[in-house]
């Protein structure tokens, strides 16, 4: 166990941070883009306002943990890029992408992208106290709160003045979805760090809100998983297994849980979350890893970067809700061996690949683009290093 942490805090401090650090824009802010699976580097490839806001998120968490002087600079940086380009000064909220000088670009605002916003945001004021960060996360929840969304919950994609439009950003497998499980929990996931941080009434009951909406509509108890795209009112669309999203749905519920305390939604959301590790330690390890989803009953069986370091951090939450479950923690430490082998890119100035065929062979996909991020490998390792300290 203590190898298995001492690799991963290594991995944190030796690799993943100095590949994004030298990401770093000096010259227009913000950081780079785009760097090709050829590890060619595009200066002037459009900056996704959701990469933005994980470097953001990641730099100020390595920070809170870390305590680097340089970590804060980073995170200072990622702040100062999305408080000057990526946030609309006319309409408000956050556009998708802006060019690389910090014009806007996709001016379409997604809940998704505000929610990553708050999250981050929310993560910089506790780990520097910056108080106009505060203002501006409770700014973007109240754009969430007044502008996407109806009396069945949150709405997803929108013009840059707030008119409702088509939701491609976030809908796959040929469903074009009015709702989606995956921007439901990163509000609830942005929500829960905005109030740790500020224990704000009113988010507490968002929280709650949200929490009915994935233990009542989105949870399917028969099939012990979450649907994934909705209609409106929350009809799923599609036979569709997300394995990742599982998976992590089951830590970061319990997160908000934590976070909430709650007694009441504890006794009702607990249970679920570990039905679903249980489910997915079952139906999606398989060969040290997790595939990635099964639609229709049939497997995909592609070794995604998010997923596996999702995977890591669901299992060991799983076993320290039940410490006596050592296939949870030896299935964390088994995926990790698995991430070491196939999916960190050996090859000098490159991070992770974004995926592997089942075979571990690498699929030729960008090391950096607008959804390619430190946000889920970063954020494994910190939780890693966390929980295993508190373990000890």
């Amino acid at each position: 166990m203590n190898t298995f942490v001492q690799e991963i805090e290594e991995h944190l401090k030796t690799r993943l941070i100095p590949f994004w650090e030298s990401l770093k824009d000096q010259k227009y802010g913000g950081y780079y883009g785009w760097l090709g699976y050829d590890l060619k580097l595009d200066k002037e490839y459009e900056k996704g306002c959701i990469l933005n806001s994980r470097i953001l998120w990641f730099f100020s968490s390595a920070y809170e943990l870390l305590k680097e002087k340089n970590l804060k600079e980073d995170a200072d940086h990622a702040y100062e890029f999305l408080k000057n380009y990526c946030i609309d000064r006319e309409y408000g909220g956050v556009f998708w992408s802006v060019t690389y000088d910090g014009k806007p670009k996709d001016t379409t605002k997604h809940t998704y992208n505000q929610a990553f916003a708050i999250y981050a945001l929310s993560s910089y004021y506790n780990a520097t106290g910056c108080k106009d960060a505060l203002d501006i996360a409770r700014g973007l929840q109240l754009i969430i709160e007044e502008k996407m969304t109806d009396e069945y919950g949150y709405l997803e994609a929108f013009t840059r003045d707030f008119r409702p439009e088509s939701n491609e950003k976030l809908s796959e497998n040929g469903v074009l979805a009015e709702k989606t499980m995956n921007t439901l929990l990163h509000v609830f996931e942005a929500y829960t760090e905005f109030y740790r941080v500020t224990k704000d009434p009113f988010t507490g009951e968002r929280l709650r809100f949200m929490m009915d909406l994935f233990a009542d509509k989105v949870y399917n108890r028969e099939l012990k998983r979450q649907e994934v795209f909705f209609d409106r009112t929350w009809n799923s669309l599609i036979d569709l297994y997300s394995y990742g999203h599982d998976i992590e749905t089951s830590w970061l519920m319990d997160r908000g849980l934590e976070v909430l305390a709650d007694p009441a939604y504890t006794e009702k959301l607990a249970p679920i979350t570990e039905e679903i590790a249980e489910a997915i330690y079952e139906k999606a390890y398989v060969n040290h890893s997790l595939m990635n989803e099964a639609e229709k009953g049939v497997d995909d069986t592609t070794r995604v970067w998010w997923i596996q370091a999702e995977t890591v951090v669901g299992f060991i939450n799983a076993w320290q809700k039940k410490p006596g479950e050592k296939k949870f923690l030896q299935a964390a430490e088994d995926v990790w061996e698995y991430i070491r082998k196939y999916l960190v890119d050996p090859r000098e100035g490159s991070e992770w690949f974004w995926c592997v065929e089942a075979d571990g062979t690498p699929i030729h996909k960008p090391i950096v683009e607008p959804w390619k991020c430190p946000y889920h490998n970063g954020r494994m390792c910190m939780e890693v290093i966390r929980r295993m300290s508190d373990a000890s």
